[in-house]
C-alpha cells in the first residue's frame, strides 16, 4: 500500500482512536459505580448489589473487548502507514535489491518495537496491509464490531483471491445490502474458528481456480511430520486428503467409544491416540489395569457421516464442491467416490438446485427417529449453543420445548446440543429461540443477552449449460437439452432415492 492510499485508513484510524477514548470513559464510569456499590454509598433499597456488580463485570468485559479491537485497528493502521512512508522515502530509481532490503529493515524495526520475532512481524505486516486494503473489514475492526482474530481470518482467507474475489468475499459477510449476504450471526458474533469455517466454505465455492485442481495439488503435497515436545512428549501430524483424515478420526473415535466402560479409566481424548498408535504399530493396546485388548476385537459403534452433494455434481455434470460433515467443502469427485463406492458409513444428502437447501437423506433405513437425527445434524452442523464448536456424533438431539410441556418430536422443536450444554440448558436459565426447518436456534442468556444462531450459508447449485431453473418448477430446460447432458440412468450409483430418479427423469426428457 502506497502512502497516497493511506488517507482513508488514516481517517478510520482517527475514528478508532476517538472511539477508544469513549470506551475508556465508559470504563471509568462503570468503575466509579462499582466503587459506590462496594462501599454501600447511594444504594437504593431495591438494588441487588451482588447482581449489579456481576452485571458491571460483564459490561466491562464487553467494553474492553471493543477497546482491544479498536486499538488493534490503530496498530494495523500504523504498521501499514510505517511501511508506506518507508516506501515513499525510497528513491524511485532504487534497485529491486535495495527495495527488498528496505522492506526487510522496516519489518525488523517493527519486530523490535513490538518485541516479537522477525517472522511474526512479517506476518503481522502482511495481515495489517491486507486488512487496511479492505475498507469494510477495517471499518468493522475500528468500530469494535469484531476482534483482530476475525480480521486475520479475512486477511488469510482472501489471500490468493483476485481483487474482485476478495471484494466479493468481504461484501458477502460485511455488506447487508449485497445480493446474497451471509445469514445468521454477524462475523464478530461468531468465535473466530467458526467464522473461519464459514469464510473458507464461501472461498472454496468462489475461488477462481476449481477445488478439483487445488485438491490435486494438495494431494501431491501430502506428508507426515514429527515434532518433539517438552515433558518427553511429541507430535505426529498427517497431511492427507480430507476424506481419508475424516475416516481415520471417525474410526479412532468409534473404537474409543467401544473401549469405554467401567473398567476403562482413560478418557475419549486419551483413547484416540492410544488406538492410533496401536494400529500404526500393528499391536493391540492394553487398558491401564494391564489387561490387553486387541483393536480388532473391540465392539466398534457405527460412525455415520453426512455428505451434502449438489444434484448435478453427484452425476458428474458440474464440479462444484460437496460438504463433508465435520470437515467442510470437498471436491465433487471425492463425494462421488464416497457415496458410490460402497462406503457404508457415509450418508448421501442431495442439495436442492434452486437454493442449495438439503432435499433428502439417502434412504438406508426407515427408522423415523434416525432420519430426524440426521436431518437435525444437517441443519445445525454442530452444537447450537453460542460459541460451541462440538461437531461430533456425541451431540444429542434435544427437545427445545420439553415433551412434558407439550413439545413435539419434530424438526421445528429439535436442536443439536453437546452433552455439556444439554445439561446446562436443563439446569440454568439459558433459553433457546424457536427453530424452523432451515434455521437452528439462537439463545438468550440468564442476563438477557441474545446470541444469534450461526447459520449455514447454502448457495444455489451451479446449473450446467442448457438447463436453467424456471419460476415455480423444480427443473426446467427452455432450450430442451440433449440426453447426453446427464449420464444414462443405468450408470447412476445404485440405491438412489425416488427423488433422485424423478430429478433425472425430469432433466432427461
Amino acid at each position: 500500500m502506497g502512502i497516497g492510499s493511506g488517507v482513508g485508513v488514516a481517517s478510520e484510524g482517527v475514528s478508532a482512536s476517538v472511539a477508544a477514548l469513549d470506551a475508556l470513559a465508559v470504563l471509568d464510569s462503570l468503575d466509579r459505580e462499582d466503587a459506590f456499590l462496594g462501599a454501600g454509598v447511594g444504594v437504593g433499597s431495591g438494588v441487588d448489589v451482588l447482581e449489579r456488580r456481576y452485571g458491571i463485570r460483564l459490561e466491562r468485559l464487553e467494553v474492553i473487548s471493543r477497546l482491544e479491537a479498536q486499538l488493534a485497528a490503530v496498530k494495523a493502521r500504523d504498521v501499514t502507514e510505517a511501511v508506506g512512508f518507508q516506501q515513499a522515502m525510497t528513491p524511485p530509481d532504487a534497485s529491486v535489491q535495495d527495495r527488498t532490503y528496505t522492506e526487510m529493515s522496516v519489518v525488523e524495526e517493527i519486530a523490535g518495537v513490538l518485541t516479537i520475532s522477525s517472522a511474526a512481524a512479517g506476518a503481522f505486516v502482511d495481515q495489517s496491509r491486507r486488512v487496511c486494503s479492505l475498507p469494510r473489514v477495517f471499518e468493522a475492526l475500528s468500530a469494535g464490531a469484531m476482534s483482530w482474530q476475525h480480521a486475520r481470518v479475512v486477511a488469510d482467507e482472501s489471500e490468493g483471491l483476485d481483487p474482485a474475489g476478495a471484494a466479493g468475499l468481504v461484501a458477502h459477510f460485511f455488506d447487508p445490502d449485497a445480493p446474497s449476504p451471509a445469514r445468521g450471526a454477524a462475523p464478530g458474533e461468531l468465535v473466530p474458528s467458526r467464522f473461519r469455517a464459514k469464510v473458507r466454505a464461501w472461498r472454496e465455492r468462489h475461488h477462481p481456480e476449481s477445488i478439483e485442481k487445488r485438491h490435486a495439488k494438495g494431494v501431491a503435497d501430502r506428508r507426515m511430520e514429527y515434532t518433539p515436545d517438552k515433558d518427553g512428549m511429541a507430535w505426529v501430524s498427517l497431511y492427507l486428503p480430507g476424506d481419508t483424515a475424516c475416516a481415520i478420526w471417525n474410526r479412532a473415535t468409534a473404537t474409543a467409544r467401544g473401549l469405554q466402560g467401567p473398567d476403562e479409566p482413560r478418557t475419549l481424548a486419551q483413547l484416540r491416540p492410544d488406538i492410533a498408535a496401536s494400529l500404526l504399530l500393528g499391536a493391540g493396546h492394553t487398558t491401564q489395569t494391564g489387561k490387553p485388548t486387541e483393536v480388532g476385537q473391540v465392539p466398534t459403534p457405527r460412525a455415520d457421516v453426512l455428505v451434502m452433494v449438489p444434484v448435478f455434481a453427484l452425476f458428474g455434470v458440474t464440479d462444484e464442491p460437496a460438504i463433508l460433515d465435520g470437515f467442510g467443502p470437498i471436491p465433487a469427485s471425492m463425494a462421488r467416490k464416497l457415496v458410490g463406492d460402497g462406503a457404508d458409513s457415509f450418508y448421501r444428502v442431495l442439495v436442492d438446485p434452486r437454493d442449495g437447501a438439503p432435499l433428502e437423506i439417502g434412504r438406508k433405513n426407515y427408522r423415523l427417529t434416525e432420519a430426524i437425527k440426521r436431518w437435525i445434524r444437517l441443519r445445525d452442523a454442530k452444537c447450537t449453543f453460542p460459541g460451541c464448536t462440538n461437531r461430533t456424533p456425541d451431540n444429542e438431539t434435544d427437545h427445545l420445548t420439553a415433551w412434558e410441556h407439550g413439545g413435539t418430536t419434530g424438526i421445528s422443536n429439535l436442536a443439536q446440543l453437546c452433552p455439556k450444554h444439554h445439561r446446562l440448558k436443563h439446569h440454568s436459565q439459558w433459553q433457546p429461540d424457536p427453530v424452523t426447518q432451515k434455521d437452528p436456534p439462537g439463545w438468550t442468556s440468564p442476563t438477557g443477552r441474545h446470541y444469534k444462531p450461526e447459520q449455514p450459508d447454502p448457495e444455489p447449485t451451479h446449473w450446467p449449460p442448457g438447463i436453467l431453473p424456471a419460476e415455480g418448477s423444480l427443473l426446467s430446460e427452455p432450450s430442451r437439452p440433449s440426453r447426453d447432458v446427464l449420464p444414462s440412468i443405468r450408470s447412476i450409483p445404485s440405491g438412489r432415492s425416488l427423488l433422485e430418479e424423478a430429478l433425472l427423469q425430469r432433466v432427461a426428457r
